[in-house]
């Protein structure tokens, strides 16, 4: 068996990433590959800050060697999306996402590439925390891009026609002055209004009993959650009945201890031994940033400062943490812009963030 057999083999068990399969074609190469390599490996340690949904737009530049880093937290009952769009059909980038442990050290923990072929990634969020993505293009393309990343909940809305704002008390919130907290969500919706079930599962129980008057419990699976809708105005299925997401289970009413208060649904989930959890991040509705070039301009890859002084920040928000400063005609490689921000490296290889308005976007010098 040669060489080529022995690792085409070896790749059956291992499942390379798109970018060990790429590393490869650079086997021979001594002057381009290990500089790709450095700006990798240098944005491990970078900490920008961001919000999710976020998306960016910009250029890369063939043989500048870039690598972009963004952090942000995921909470359990969230997926991660990842999306790179460019103007050049075939062009690969490359994307890796890493745990940040919480010890003193702040770890990666590498947990998912994108496969060979495609510049998309997608992850279940096991257990919410601080998550590194890393996004780096090939060596040798010059093309626009766009980047967006932002969330999706596991599970659907619970109540037809409404989304985040009809939610009016949250997790934890303070009930029988102080004596227990709230273990879920209130959504407040007219009377009769369609109850529906988040997930795909099976009807465990329905009653009219205790402080959830009528009521709907829903299992998603053996080992699964267990899903709770209450103070029903009327239940629609029986013990036993197979949902599918988005079935009708029941209709919002104020029963059991909400007599006093407005028509809502009470909406809790449960998980084994720990019992009731957060289940915000389940079903939040989120924004999907839309692939739009129409900001980008980018046609150099220089910003230079045209305010006396510029605030370099960690994150795309005035209320960003200050980590540098920029002052009158510093030249700063310029690698995107997010709405009014650009995203920059300085001269140290320091990346940050500063307002478009301190500079101006410009031509490489001769």
């Amino acid at each position: 068996m040669n060489c080529k057999q022995v690792r085409k083999a070896t790749d059956l068990i291992t499942n390379p990433s798109a970018r060990e399969l790429y590393a490869r074609e650079f086997e021979d190469d001594s002057v381009h590959f290990p500089q790709w390599e450095r700006a990798f490996e240098a944005s491990r340690d970078d900490s920008l800050q961001i919000d999710l949904p976020y998306s960016e737009t910009g250029t890369y530049f063939s043989k500048l060697y870039r690598s972009y880093a963004y952090d942000f937290h995921l909470q359990k009952g969230e997926s991660l999306f990842v999306d790179v769009e460019t103007d050049s059909v075939g062009k690969k980038v490359f994307l890796d996402l890493y745990n940040i442990s919480t010890d003193s050290l702040a770890t990666l923990k590498h947990i998912k590439s994108n496969d060979k072929g495609k510049v998309s990634l997608e992850y279940s969020v096991e257990q919410s925390g601080e998550f590194k993505l890393i996004v780096q293009p090939e060596i040798t393309t010059t093309t626009r891009f766009f980047l967006r990343i932002y969330t999706k909940s596991l599970f659907g809305f619970p109540v037809a026609g409404k989304d985040n704002k009809a939610i009016q008390s949250f997790w934890g919130a303070s009930r029988d002055g102080g004596k227990r907290s709230h273990e879920g969500l209130d959504i407040f919706a007219d009377r009769g209004t369609p109850v529906l079930a988040v997930a795909d599962g099976r009807v465990s129980s329905t009653g009219n009993r205790g402080l959830g008057g009528k009521q709907v419990w829903q299992r998603t699976g053996m080992f699964g959650y267990a899903l709770y809708y209450a103070h029903l105005d009327s239940i629609l299925v029986s013990s036993g009945a197979n949902l599918k997401i988005g079935d009708t289970l029941g209709l919002v009413g104020n029963t059991g201890n909400a007599r006093t208060t407005s028509p809502h649904l009470h909406f809790g989930i449960y998980e084994g031994y720990r019992g009731a959890i957060d289940p915000l991040p389940f079903v939040q509705t989120s924004e999907i940033p839309e692939f739009d070039y129409s900001e980008n301009q980018q046609e150099s890859p220089v910003l230079v400062i045209n305010a006396s002084r510029a605030n370099l920040r960690n994150s795309p928000t005035i209320n960003g943490q200050k980590i540098g400063e920029a002052i009158k005609n510093d030249t700063l490689s310029l690698l995107g812009k997010t709405d009014a921000w650009a995203h920059i490296q300085n001269k140290e290889g320091r990346k940050a963030f500063v307002h478009l308005s301190l500079a101006t976007i410009s031509e490489l010098p001769n």
